[in-house]
């Protein structure tokens, strides 16, 4: 068996022809689990092969509109693709609070294309979601489990965004982080420990910093390259995915490179390994992998 972390979003809450919002599905055996749902996350699910109804669970990191607005989308797109009544309702795990509130209310301003659509098929079931809502633990705690794999939860420091939670999913094959949005912070590092895989949003401060005042405030709660290396290398991470890009890099080649950039890839690898980190490093683009299989190293597979 062999488990894929593929990139489905690098994105940010600035509109981009190159990345959707903010995700990760990680593949392991007949599991699909979609950790946050940005913009353009069906399209990009379509783009791996993914069938929305092939989606065993999807997880919420926290309520910021760039990492669910592509939720809704999944939802109806599973139920209207699916054929008749005969389809397995949707499970969605998110930290209890604001992301519970706006997942059970989402599809109420669709209640009247649904019901049309119902009674058009002739489908005594409308959209359905199997909805678990989680105290954010003190310390990392399982939330959700399917035979060998399990999912982790973690608290995460992203003030004033509260509650805001990282997740650890552990299979045979190994152990993947995903931090969500987040400080760099002891929390971040007690979820990642021993893990082979992290998957860390990543911001350039000192670009941001030389930009509008206006946006300084987004340096109060992202993840500073600067602190990302050491951290990484403290931890002695096999594999470091940087994603949720700020700003966004051109990509270095390819279909999707979107020339005159102001930064670029280099520009986020290289704080990285001035940290100190040795490890395999990739600064994601959209529909990148990292493949683990137990007993070898992690494999990174840029997108064809």
């Amino acid at each position: 068996m062999t488990t894929e972390v593929i990139i489905t979003g690098t994105g940010s809450p600035v509109p981009d022809a190159d990345r959707a919002g903010p995700g990760v599905l990680v593949r392991s055996g007949d599991l699909a689990l979609q950790f946050d749902a940005g913009r353009s996350t069906v399209q990009r699910l379509a783009a791996v092969g993914m069938w929305n109804l092939q989606l065993t669970a999807v997880f919420a990191t926290h309520h910021h509109s760039d990492h669910l607005t592509g939720l809704a989308d999944l939802v109806l797109s599973h139920w209207v693709m699916a054929r008749g009544d005969d389809f397995t309702p949707i499970q969605i795990v998110v930290p209890a609070g604001p992301a519970e509130d706006y997942v059970s209310e989402m599809l109420h301003p669709w209640r009247h294309d649904l019901a049309v659509r119902a009674e058009h098929s002739r489908r005594s079931r409308t959209v359905e979601m199997e909805l678990t809502a989680f105290e954010v633990p003190e310390s990392p705690t399982e939330v959700w489990r399917s035979g060998d794999v399990a999912v982790s939860a973690g608290q995460v420091r992203h003030e004033p965004v509260f509650p805001a939670v990282g997740y650890r999913v552990s299979t045979p094959d190994g152990d993947v982080v995903i931090t969500g949005d987040t400080l760099v912070c002891d929390e971040v590092a007690e979820l990642a420990a021993g893990a082979d895989v992290l998957v860390y949003e990543a911001m350039l401060f000192p670009q941001v910093e030389q930009g509008p005042p206006i946006r300084h405030f987004i340096l109060d709660y992202h993840a500073d390259t600067r602190l990302i290396g050491p951290q990484a290398a403290e931890l002695g991470m096999p594999t470091l995915v940087l994603t949720h890009l700020i700003p966004a890099p051109a990509a270095a080649s390819g279909p999707l490179q979107r020339p005159g950039a102001a930064v670029s890839e280099h520009d986020f690898e290289s704080p990285i390994r001035e940290g100190g980190y040795t490890g395999d490093l990739l600064v994601a683009r959209d529909l990148d992998k990292v493949v683990l299989e137990a007993g070898v190293p992690p494999r990174i597979e840029r997108r064809d």
